[in-house]
C-alpha cells in the first residue's frame, strides 16, 4: 500500500468510526430521553384508612362500609398500581401500537378518578350531618338558599339511582362559583374545580343495605356528613 492509500485508508476508517461514535451517543441519548423513572411511571398509590369507626355510621351498615372501601376503593387502588406497569411495558415496546397505549391511558383516567372520588367519599363521612351556620352561608352564597344546594344534590343523587356515578359539590375555581355536578363516572369531572362534597351513586355504595332504594341510601349519606371536612374543602 503507498503512501496515498494509506493515508486514504486513514481517513475513511476515521469517518467510520466517528459516524459509528455518534450513532452509538445519539442511540444513548434517545435511551436516556426515553428512561421511564419518576412518580408519573413509578408510583405506587397505598389504601387511605378509613376516617372514621365504620360501626358508629347511622344508617350504613359497617359490613357495607368495608365491602365499600376494602373491594371497590381498594380493588380501583390495585388496578391502578397494576396499570402504571402495563403502560411502562407498552411504552418501551416499539412493537406495540399507540392504540393500545392510549386505551390503557384510558383506564389510568378512570382508575385514578375511582381512587381520588372514593377518598373524597369517605373523607367525608362520619359526621353528624349538621352544618352549622358558616357552612349553611357559603353554600347560599352560589345557590340562593341552602335547601335550594340540597334539593338539587339530592335530585341528581336520585337521577343516578339504580345506575353509575357521582354527586359532586365543586368549587370552580375558573368561574369562582360552587356548583353541583352529575358524573356518569369516574373520567366525567369537570375542568379546574375542587371536590367540596362528593357523594358515591354506584350501586356498590348503597345495594347491599337499601336494595334499590336509592333514596334511603341518600337520606342516610346526609345524616353521616362530616360538614367540618367540608369546610376546610372550602
Amino acid at each position: 500500500m503507498n503512501i496515498s492509500s494509506r493515508r486514504g485508508f486513514i481517513k475513511t476508517a476515521a469517518a467510520a468510526s466517528f459516524v459509528a461514535a455518534s450513532g452509538a451517543g445519539a442511540r444513548t441519548a434517545a435511551a436516556e430521553e426515553k428512561t421511564t423513572t419518576g412518580p408519573a411511571f413509578d408510583h405506587l398509590h397505598s389504601p387511605a384508612p378509613l376516617p372514621f369507626d365504620a360501626k358508629n355510621l347511622r344508617g350504613l351498615s359497617e359490613k357495607l362500609i368495608q365491602s365499600h372501601w376494602e373491594n371497590n376503593y381498594g380493588g380501583a387502588i390495585k388496578a391502578l398500581n397494576a396499570l402504571r406497569g402495563r403502560l411502562v411495558q407498552a411504552l418501551n415496546d416499539p412493537t406495540s401500537p399507540p392504540y393500545v397505549y392510549t386505551g390503557l391511558k384510558r383506564e389510568q383516567l378512570l382508575r385514578t378518578g375511582s381512587v381520588v372520588l372514593h377518598e373524597a367519599y369517605f373523607g367525608n363521612l362520619g359526621g353528624s350531618g349538621k352544618p352549622d351556620a358558616d357552612v349553611r352561608t357559603r353554600i347560599a352564597g352560589s345557590f340562593g338558599t341552602f335547601d335550594a344546594w340540597e334539593s338539587e344534590f339530592r335530585k341528581i343523587g336520585q337521577g343516578l339511582g339504580g345506575g353509575s356515578g357521582w354527586a359532586v359539590l365543586g368549587f370552580n375555581r375558573r368561574l369562582k362559583v360552587l356548583e353541583n355536578y352529575w358524573m356518569a363516572d369516574h373520567a366525567t369531572g369537570p375542568i379546574d374545580t375542587t371536590p367540596v362534597l362528593v357523594m358515591d351513586m354506584y350501586e356498590h355504595a348503597y345495594a347491599m343495605d337499601y336494595g334499590a332504594a336509592a333514596a334511603k341510601y341518600i337520606d342516610a349519606y346526609f345524616a353521616n356528613i362530616n360538614w367540618e371536612l367540608v369546610a376546610s374543602r372550602l
